[in-house]
C-alpha cells in the first residue's frame, strides 16, 4: 500500500490539483499571531432563506462562492444556481468562512467564500434528524446518518427535503422552492495515515425566487417607499395567476406554450473522490476530484416600467396613431388603470464539469509549506428565450393584451431583447504555493502565489436582437442568416498574496496584507450580442491595521483599498419614450475603486455573554463608466456614471450580534445589521434609505439527544425596497424631482418570519 501511494503522490502532484480547505493546518498553527476572521453568521440571509449571505468587500457581488470538500459546489452559478445543488444540511460536519487571500491563491477568486466539509463516516453508528418550519407553512426535513461497515470501512448518507411555499401563495404551484438532495458516501480508512472517500450526490430542485422577487411600490422621493394600495410588500403576489406564457425557442424557432413551474427544473448528478494521506516524514497529501452533469433552468421576470392607461390608451401616447390599445386579456374591454410592463427570460443550460485539486503540505523548520494544483474543466450549452407582457398593478395581477397584426396578443417582442446564447467550455490549469513562515515568536509572514493557464472555446450569437430572433432566422434588411460564430482565448492569469503580522506585545500587534488577482472573460461574458473585452481584469486589495487580543476582547481594525479594472456587467436599458417597451441588454466595461475602514470585535465582558461588533465604512465608485446606447428607432442616450457610487453597495455597514448562554442549555441570541443609503440607478439620482436587517432566537438543548429552537427574521418588521429600480437606468439627477410619488417596481426586504426547529441526535 505504501509503495502504491508513493507512486500516486508523484503522479498526482504533477498531473492534477489540490484541496482548498478553509484554514489549513499551516494557518491554524500560527493563528495566535494573526487577527481573527469570524465566520460572521454566513447562513443568516435576509434575502434568501436557502443560501449563504453575500459579504460585502466593496465590489459588486458576483457568485457566492461555496466549496464542498475542497472543490466548488458548482463551478459557476451563472446558469446552475448554487442553492439547487448545495444546502447547509445534515450531511455537513463543518461550515466556515475562507479568508480572502486563501480564496485568491487556491481558487483564483477574490471574495469571502463559504467552506463546507461532508461527514465521511464514523466508527459507531450515529445520526441526526433536523426539522424546520415557519408560520408561512415551510416544511423542511433533513436526515444524516453514518457508521462503520467494519474496522476499515465507513459509510455516510443523507436526505434533504425542502417544501417552501414562500411568504405568499402562487396559484399555479404549491412551492417557491421544492428541493431534494441525496448523498451516499463510503470511506476506506488507511490505518492511522488517512482516508479515501467516494461520495455520490443527486439533486432535484425547482426554484422560483427570481419569479417572485419583484413587487410594485410608490417611490416617495426622499429615499423611502410606500406600498401600493391593496398590495403588501413581501406578502402579496405580483406574478400572473395563470403562470403560463408563449415563447419562441431561439435554437429551433419553435413557438411553445410553457409554464413557470415546468421551466424551473434543475437536476444534478455528482460523483466525488476525497482522500488524504500522511507519510512517515510528516508530508501530507490531499486529493479531491469530482465529475458532475446537470440540466438547469430558471425564469427571471423583470419589471421595467409602470404607466397610467385611460380607456386603453397609455398616458403620453394620446397623439400617436400607432400607439397600442390595451384590453383586459381575452375580452374586448378597454383597460383603465396602472399598467406594468414586464420582460421574462426563460433560461436553460446543459452543464458538465470535471474538477481535480491536489495538495502537498509539509513543515520544514519554521516554514509551513503547501504546493497545489487545480485542473478544472467546465462545459455549458446555454440559451434563453425572452418575451414581453403587460398586466395591471395589483395582487394576483390580470394579464393585458393589445392589437398586433389584426390580432390581440398578450406575449410579444419574442427574443427581441435580453436573450442569450453560448455553447462552449473553459479550462483552468493552475499551480499554486504558499509559505506560512514564523520568522520569530513576534513576526509571521504569509506568502502565496498562483500561476494559471486559462483556456476557453465556444460559439455564440454576436448579432443585434430583433423580433422572433433565433438560429436560422434572417436579419431584417441584411439578408444574413443567424448562425453560431466561434470564439476562443488562451491566457495566463496569476494571483499574489502577502500578509505580515508583527506582535508588539502578547496582546497587541500590527498586520498588513496585499492580494492581487488577474482574470479574463468567462463563458457567460459571451452570452450577449456584445463581444466582451479580452483586456486583462485586475483586482487589487490592500489592508493595514492593528489587532488586540486578551481574555475578554478580540479586536481587529483595518484600513483597506480595493480596486478592479475592466469589470464587465450587463444592464437592461429601457427606452425612455412612453409607449415604447423596447429594452436593450447592454454590456459595460468599467473600473471600480473602494477605500474603506473596518473594525471587527468579539467581546466577552462576563461569563456566558458574547458580543460581536462590526463597523465598516467604504466608498465604492465607478471609474471609466461611459457609453452611448442606441435603440432600434435610432434614439441615442449617453450614460456617464464615472465618479458615482456603485449601485446597491452601502457606504456604512454595522453588525451587532449579542448572545447569552444559560447553564450550557439555553442560548439567547440576536443579530442586527445596518445598511446605509444605497443608490438605485447608475446616475445616483434615485436611492433607498438605510435599513436594518434583524434576526433573533432561542436555542434550547433539552438533553444530549434533543435540541429545539425558535428564530424570528425581521423582528422590527421593516418593509421597503432594495437593489435597483427597474427602468430607471437613464434617469438623471436633474430629473429626480419629477419621480416623487411615482409608481415603480423593484426588490423588497424579506418579511417578518417566525421559524421553529428541532434536532434529534441518535
Amino acid at each position: 500500500m505504501k509503495s502504491i501511494l508513493k507512486s500516486l503522490i508523484i503522479i498526482g502532484i504533477f498531473c492534477i490539483s489540490g484541496n482548498i480547505g478553509g484554514k489549513n493546518k499551516e494557518q491554524t498553527d500560527s493563528i495566535k499571531a494573526k487577527p481573527a476572521e469570524s465566520d460572521r453568521n454566513v447562513m443568516l440571509n435576509a434575502s434568501n432563506a436557502n443560501g449563504p449571505r453575500q459579504i460585502s468587500i466593496g465590489l459588486p457581488s458576483e457568485d457566492v462562492s461555496v466549496y464542498e470538500n475542497g472543490l466548488p459546489a458548482v463551478y459557476s452559478s451563472a446558469v446552475q444556481g448554487l442553492s439547487t445543488h448545495w444546502r447547509a444540511d445534515a450531511s455537513l460536519k463543518k461550515v466556515g468562512l475562507m479568508q480572502i487571500n486563501e480564496t485568491a491563491i487556491a481558487t483564483g477568486n477574490i471574495a469571502y467564500a463559504v467552506n463546507s466539509f461532508s461527514c465521511i463516516g464514523s466508527d459507531n453508528f450515529q445520526g441526526v434528524f433536523n426539522y424546520n418550519t415557519n408560520h408561512f407553512g415551510l416544511q423542511r426535513f433533513d436526515l444524516g446518518t453514518s457508521g462503520a461497515i467494519n474496522k476499515d470501512w465507513l459509510y455516510a448518507g443523507s436526505i434533504y427535503q425542502n417544501f417552501d411555499p414562500g411568504s405568499f401563495k402562487l396559484r399555479f404551484t404549491d412551492y417557491w422552492d421544492r428541493t431534494q438532495i441525496y448523498k451516499a458516501a463510503v470511506t476506506r480508512k488507511l490505518g492511522t495515515r488517512g482516508t479515501i472517500t467516494l461520495q455520490y450526490k443527486y439533486s432535484n430542485s425547482r426554484r422560483l425566487e427570481q419569479i417572485v422577487e419583484m413587487a410594485p411600490f410608490i417611490y416617495v422621493g426622499d429615499g423611502s417607499v410606500k406600498e401600493v394600495p391593496g398590495f403588501s410588500l413581501g406578502t402579496s403576489s405580483y406574478t400572473p395567476i395563470e403562470g403560463r406564457f408563449r415563447t419562441l425557442d431561439m435554437r429551433s424557432g419553435k413557438v411553445s406554450d410553457v409554464g413557470l413551474n415546468d421551466e424551473s427544473q434543475n437536476h444534478g448528478n455528482e460523483l466525488m473522490l476525497n482522500s488524504n494521506y500522511t507519510f512517515d516524514n510528516g508530508l501530507q497529501w490531499k486529493l479531491n476530484a469530482k465529475i458532475m452533469k446537470s440540466f438547469n433552468s430558471y425564469v427571471w421576470i423583470g419589471a421595467p416600467s409602470i404607466n397610467k392607461v385611460i380607456n386603453g390608451i397609455e398616458e403620453g401616447t394620446e397623439n400617436n396613431p400607432d400607439a397600442n390599445i390595451y384590453y383586459i386579456n381575452g375580452t374586448e374591454d378597454k383597460f383603465t388603470g396602472m399598467k406594468q410592463n414586464r420582460i421574462a427570460s426563460f433560461h436553460y443550460g446543459n452543464i458538465k464539469s470535471a474538477m481535480i485539486t491536489s495538495e502537498l503540505l509539509h513543515t520544514i523548520s519554521a516554514h509551513k509549506l503547501r504546493l497545489g494544483i487545480n485542473q478544472w474543466y467546465y462545459s455549458a450549452l446555454y440559451w434563453s428565450n425572452t418575451i414581453r407582457f403587460d398586466h395591471d398593478v395589483k395582487e394576483y395581477p390580470t394579464m393585458l393584451s393589445h392589437s398586433e397584426n389584426s390580432a390581440q396578443v398578450s406575449n410579444y417582442a419574442m427574443n427581441h431583447g435580453g436573450n442569450e446564447y453560448y455553447d462552449g467550455n473553459e479550462n483552468k490549469l493552475a499551480l499554486y504555493m504558499t509559505d506560512n513562515w514564523d520568522l520569530s515568536e513576534k513576526l509571521n509572514i504569509y506568502l502565496g502565489t498562483r500561476a494559471e493557464y486559462y483556456r476557453y472555446r465556444g460559439k455564440n450569437l454576436p448579432y443585434a436582437r430583433f423580433d422572433n430572433f433565433h438560429i436560422g432566422a434572417t436579419i431584417p434588411e441584411k439578408q444574413i442568416i443567424v448562425k453560431p460564430i466561434d470564439f476562443k482565448g488562451d491566457y495566463f492569469n496569476y494571483a499574489l498574496a502577502a500578509t505580515v503580522t508583527y506582535r508588539l506585545t502578547d496582546n497587541l500587534g500590527l498586520t498588513a496584507d496585499g492580494t492581487m488577482v488577474t482574470r479574463r472573460p468567462r463563458l457567460e461574458d459571451f452570452a450577449t450580442p456584445d463581444y466582451p473585452s479580452t483586456k486583462q481584469t485586475q483586482i487589487k486589495l490592500g489592508r493595514a491595521g492593528i489587532f488586540f487580543n486578551n481574555n475578554w476582547v478580540n479586536l481587529t481594525s483595518l484600513v483597506s483599498y480595493i480596486g478592479k479594472t475592466n469589470n464587465r456587467t450587463v444592464v437592461n436599458i429601457s427606452h425612455p419614450t412612453p409607449g415604447n417597451s423596447e429594452t436593450m441588454a447592454s454590456a459595460f466595461n468599467y473600473d471600480i475603486k473602494t477605500i474603506g475602514w473596518t473594525t471587527d470585535a468579539v467581546i466577552k465582558p462576563f461569563t456566558n455573554f458574547n458580543l460581536h461588533l462590526l463597523f465598516t465604512y467604504q466608498k465604492p465608485t465607478y471609474k471609466k463608466f461611459e457609453t452611448t446606447v442606441t435603440f432600434s428607432d435610432g434614439m441615442s442616450k449617453r450614460i456617464n456614471a464615472t465618479g458615482n457610487n456603485v449601485t446597491e453597495i452601502p457606504e456604512i455597514l454595522i453588525e451587532i450580534d449579542p448572545s447569552y448562554n444559560i447553564a450550557n442549555k439555553i442560548n439567547i441570541w440576536t443579530s442586527f445589521r445596518y445598511f446605509s443609503k444605497t443608490y438605485a440607478n447608475l446616475s445616483n439620482a434615485l436611492y433607498f434609505n438605510g435599513h436594518w436587517e434583524t434576526f433573533g432566537g432561542v436555542n434550547y438543548k433539552v438533553n444530549e439527544s434533543l435540541s429545539i429552537g425558535a428564530t424570528v427574521i425581521n423582528f422590527l418588521n421593516q418593509t421597503g425596497a432594495t437593489g435597483t429600480i427597474a427602468g430607471s437606468e437613464l434617469i438623471q439627477k436633474d430629473e429626480a424631482e419629477r419621480f416623487k410619488n411615482t409608481w415603480m417596481a423593484g426588490k423588497y426586504i424579506r418579511p417578518f418570519t417566525m421559524e421553529f426547529s428541532a434536532s434529534i441526535k441518535f
